[in-house]
């Protein structure tokens, strides 16, 4: 894979497309994110762990890069950027500084580093740990670097653990709507030094069905905003317009018409306490509202609503180090739109929906980039009438939870179970599932789950792509242990690969209809079919047609499959390039591209003659962490010495190429075998392209074979 994928995610994790003629899953974000695994680095790569409470186990992509004092991680930057964003852990109880080099050169400004807002306790919750391990912090670089350039982190003392990287070209700051009010105007500090929160309440006073401005700045609030109604909040962007503010509106009801864009909340939430309302929205912002452009972080829960929020559309924000929930609509939400926005570290589920009191209806989750929640589910819907999950891209799940969860789970009363048509459409969920500590067992990537009374609704999840799930893709359970049955669920148009144990984990009675569900590297079965309690009555899967690759069922329900990472390689430490399709800028004669794949050091692919640089491509079928190439000419005596000058590239999707290892002359002597290794940094790669550009025995590039290894 290449050093960056401008997509929902980051490289390292996976370039997100759904199936055939169906939109992609995820975000559409204004920044590029890079794995510090796969950058450069004198530190020391930790991962890949599943195992919760480890701090690899919370990292995207389930590794990251540990560095000790002096050492640092230099990532290439994927595009135009004046700002960046980092995701990183330090041990608790510590802080400590960045150093921030652009292009060899150190930066005067240094990025903070702190365990303040890390190491979460949640002993409440049954099977929960200590969690909540990584952080982000965010710079303004001062300058302008381009896609190439390289920007490096060097830890100043204190051991920090880098995860990913965010590259972002942050646009000037907004100028003042006319007509609007400024905070300034009533009094707001914007050094950050004298309370605001005054200033504020009098310019939403002031500025009833108008605009509130919030120039650049930083502001502190010491208590919450109540009484917000038609009225427009808003800033000069998000990383120019600053709240300083655990707790911004706190309102029961409101009349609505209350819009909320262009800054950042940011609070010093530290622990998780239930009972406190330490949020960004807590309570009602009213029907015909929404929130937009916001960048929320360190606050319990982003948005926890209740009361009317008819309509309410809230999009393209950040969500960033939650404790708890991202957002929650927790009840009588009625046509809720959530969509575009993008969510990392949160402490419990990322976006939920909770009928509580009343049901949720006509609401829908579509097109948001959830990655890394440690505790609970990427995305949870608890009961609710015809909701909607759509279209989004759920990563690294943690413990206690699914990439996706589809409850009757109540938790209190009075509680509205799933009704209606519960529509789950074209998700992509990347290494989510979890073992449950409670149950002893796993959950599956994607959970339907009658926890507290059967499921009656429609439910039907449809052109899903499930890949690298610890455990299982599909589960079907009744998670209180009573055995309520799972009914009307269809499974259709599904793509499951490297799935750790099976395809299907039915626990529950009940039913299930699948059609067009191919799997690929099962790790141990096709189907898990043991509903709890064993008396409890069958679940039945019905072959709608077109499925394939998952038709064994694991035989002994007294067992548990082994959960692992995926169908294990018959032998890790084969060569990748083997029989794979290869191809060239050109060959000369009978030496075709597919000689240096054959598995045969005597045969040779050889370029056209006298037309420097050319150029060996070989597709190896899947993104692979390669970290060796060894190059090979014929070994005969009748080979002369020579030296190749060869650059290594490579590429996800087979047409963009990034320099994995840049120009070297690699020596090819008979003596010594006629072999050259090359050392790669490890980042999953699926096409490698060497480009020749010169050598001293022959005009022309010329490799017998070009072996990938995945072992250093």
């Amino acid at each position: 894979m290449s050093a960056a994928v401008t997509v929902a995610l980051t490289t390292g994790l996976l370039t997100a497309t759904a199936p055939a003629a169906h939109a992609a899953a995820g975000a559409t974000l204004p920044f590029t994110s890079v794995e510090a695994e796969s950058a450069t680095t004198t530190g020391t790569r930790i991962g890949p762990d599943h195992t919760q409470g480890t701090l690899a186990s919370e990292a995207s992509g389930r590794q990251a890069v540990r560095l000790g004092s002096g050492r640092r991680v230099e990532f290439t930057v994927p595009r135009a950027a004046n700002a960046v964003n980092v995701a990183y852990s330090v041990p608790d109880g510590q802080s400590g500084t960045l150093n921030v080099y652009v292009n060899g050169t150190r930066l005067a400004k240094t990025l903070p580093v702190t365990s303040k807002y890390s190491y979460v306790d949640t002993g409440w919750i049954p099977g929960a740990k200590t969690h909540h391990f990584f952080d982000n912090a965010r710079l303004l670089l001062g300058q302008n670097v381009q896609a190439g350039d390289q920007v490096a982190f060097e830890s100043t003392g204190t051991q920090v653990t880098l995860d990913v990287a965010d590259f972002e070209q942050v646009a000037a700051a907004a100028g003042q709507p006319a007509g609007s009010v400024s905070v300034t105007s009533k009094g707001a500090d914007p050094t950050g030094n004298g309370d605001s929160t005054q200033a504020f309440r009098d310019a939403i006073s002031a500025a009833q069905g108008g605009v509130v401005w919030i120039p650049p700045g930083d502001y502190r609030l010491t208590s919450a905003l109540g009484g917000v109604q038609n009225v427009t909040l808003q800033g000069a962007g998000s990383w120019h317009s600053i709240v300083h503010s655990s707790r911004f509106i706190d309102q029961a009801g409101s009349s609505g018409g209350v819009h909320i864009k262009d800054f950042a909340v940011v609070g010093e939430v530290t622990e998780r306490v239930d009972s406190n309302p330490d949020n960004f929205v807590n309570g009602a912002l009213g029907p015909g509202s929404s929130v937009s452009g916001m960048w929320l972080q360190h606050l319990k829960v982003g948005l926890w609503l209740t009361g009317n929020n008819d309509n309410l559309v809230v999009e393209n924000n950040r969500f960033l180090d939650m404790t708890a929930d991202g957002l929650n609509l927790n009840g009588n939400a009625r046509g809720v739109r959530v969509r575009n926005n993008f969510l990392r570290n949160q402490g419990d589920d990322a976006l939920a929906m909770w009928s509580l009191y009343a049901p949720d209806t006509n609401s829908s989750f579509e097109n948001n980039t959830i990655t890394q929640p440690n505790l609970a589910n990427g995305i949870a819907i608890y009961g609710g009438t015809d909701i909607a999950v759509r279209n989004n891209l759920v990563s690294d799940t943690n413990a206690l939870g699914s990439g996706i969860a589809i409850s009757n789970q109540k938790f209190l009363d009075p509680f509205s179970p799933l009704a209606g048509t519960i529509t789950v459409d074209g998700n992509t969920l990347v290494r989510t599932g979890a073992m449950n500590p409670n149950w002893n067992h796993p959950m599956g990537a994607l959970r339907v789950d009658s926890y507290d009374s059967a499921i009656n609704a429609t439910v039907n999840i449809t052109n899903t792509t499930i890949t690298d799930s610890p455990y299982s893709a599909f589960e079907f359970v009744s998670g209180g242990g009573q055995g309520h049955p799972v009914r009307n669920v269809t499974v259709d148009g599904a793509t499951v690969r490297n799935t750790g144990t099976v395809v299907v984990q039915a626990e529950a009675q009940g039913a299930a209809t699948f059609r067009n569900v191919t799997a690929t590297s099962v790790g141990a079965a096709g189907v898990y079919n043991c509903p709890y309690p064993a008396s409890s009555g069958t679940f039945a899967l019905t072959d709608g047609g077109g499925n394939s690759g998952w038709s064994s069922t694991w035989s002994d329900c007294s067992t548990w499959p082994q959960p692992g990472q995926g169908n294990p390689d018959p032998d890790p430490n084969r060569n990748l390039a083997k029989g794979r399709p290869a191809t060239a800028t050109g060959s000369q004669d009978v030496y075709t591209p597919g000689k240096a794949v054959d598995g045969d050091a005597n045969s040779y692919w050889e370029s056209a003659n006298n037309a420097f640089p050319q150029s060996w491509t070989v597709d190896l079928g899947s993104a692979e962490p390669v970290r060796r190439l060894v190059l090979k000419l014929p070994p005969q005596s009748a080979w002369q010495a020579r030296t190749q000058t060869v650059t290594v590239l490579g590429s996800t999707d087979g047409s963009t190429y990034t320099t994995v290892v840049g120009a070297q002359g690699y020596r090819f002597d008979p003596a010594t075998g006629n072999t050259a290794t090359v050392s790669l940094p490890g980042a999953g790669l699926r096409f490698l392209r060497l480009s020749v550009s010169a050598n001293t025995g022959w005009p022309a590039a010329q490799f017998s074979e070009v072996e990938a290894y995945r072992t250093s």
